[in-house]
């Protein structure tokens, strides 16, 4: 014991200790890996709808232009697991399907909004704001609707920096190092800029900016580093796969990736509301036992989750605590 509060000590005095630990608990405190399983699941659901439009999409394309036939079929498109052995045999009688559209449209912007709100639910928990203080269902929804459209404009920049990165072979050897630097330094600070603007967006707490871009930054990398890894599982684990292995690789390897996306971005929540709702030093063990005294950022993370629950504009909650519990008497010692 004599260790432990030796360490308890020491981590409330030191910043660089104390602050993860403090994040760690309010990781937990939050229940942020079930959220981050919510964003994954309405993910998932809009991506699927959104690659059955594609696919109508490109069959109108391809139907009676043999020549755009035979591009796709070699591109890399082609070497895609279960996608590329489809096109193969079935790409000479692809038809558009109005239905295929329909459904495709309809189930991906139901998937948008379910990530639109469940993001909106995670950060405002995350954040500590009261439920009185969140934008009613109507409101919350335009909100969604807000953030769909900054997830698009990132997605055509994203895109556009894709297209310079591959086109910078045709610039010779040292020129495409150069510009492929460039364009990943390029692709973070946009990443950290999109998820500066959506904790804007997306909560009713200022955040002021000299707490949130370094986390911001920090996330960002870790997001490059999730579609490098992407990119090379696609690229070396399923390239090549059998239609049976492919299927469950796509399908289990997208579920994984967009989980741990949505982790990074929570973490990275966590990490701006500790320091903006000065949620530190926590006590090492106040997630295990009744019996410890608590830190300033206990109590004030505790008195936050009381305050989050209130409904109402005109509900007050009072938060109190008394005196913890002696330490357990040892039987075993002498009468």
């Amino acid at each position: 014991m004599d260790v432990l509060a030796r360490l308890d000590r020491y981590q409330r005095r030191h910043r660089w200790a104390g602050m993860p630990l403090a994040v760690v608990y309010k990781f937990f405190d939050d229940q942020s890996t079930y959220l981050a399983a919510l964003l994954a699941y309405y993910g998932f659901v809009s991506l699927f709808p959104l690659l059955l439009f594609l696919v109508a999409i490109l069959s109108g394309a391809l139907h009676g232009n043999p020549q755009m036939q035979h591009s796709v079929l070699h591109s890399a498109l082609g070497e895609f697991p279960v996608i590329g052995d489809q096109l193969g045999q079935n790409i000479h009688s692809f038809h558009g399907s109005g239905a295929a559209v329909a459904v495709g449209v309809a189930g991906s912007v139901y998937g948008a909004l379910g990530v639109a709100q469940a993001v909106q639910h995670a950060l405002n928990k995350i954040f500590a704001v009261p439920r009185h203080a969140r934008p009613d269902p109507l409101r919350s929804r335009a909100r969604g609707l807000y953030f769909l459209l900054l997830l698009a404009a990132g997605l055509v920049l994203t895109t556009a920096l894709s297209t310079a990165e591959s086109a910078a072979s045709l610039f010779g050897t040292r020129l495409a190092v150069g510009i492929r630097i460039a364009v990943g330094i390029a692709g973070i600070v946009l990443n950290a800029a999109l998820l500066l603007l959506s904790y804007r967006l997306m909560t009713r707490r200022k955040l002021p900016l000299r707490l949130t871009y370094g986390p911001a930054l920090g996330a960002a990398c870790a997001w490059q580093a999730l579609q490098w890894g992407g990119s090379y599982y696609v690229g070396h684990v399923l390239r090549g796969a059998t239609a049976t292995y492919g299927m469950f690789g796509i399908v289990l390897g997208l579920l994984a990736w967009i989980y741990l996306a949505a982790l990074v971005y929570l973490a990275t929540a966590e990490i701006v509301a500790v320091r903006c709702l000065r949620l530190w030093p926590r006590s090492l063990l106040t997630p295990f036992t009744d019996r410890v005294h608590l830190a300033t950022g206990d109590l004030r993370a505790y008195r936050s989750y009381a305050t989050t629950e209130s409904f109402k504009g005109f509900e007050k909650i009072d938060v109190h605590f008394g005196d913890p519990p002696p330490p357990a008497v040892d039987d075993k010692g002498p009468p």
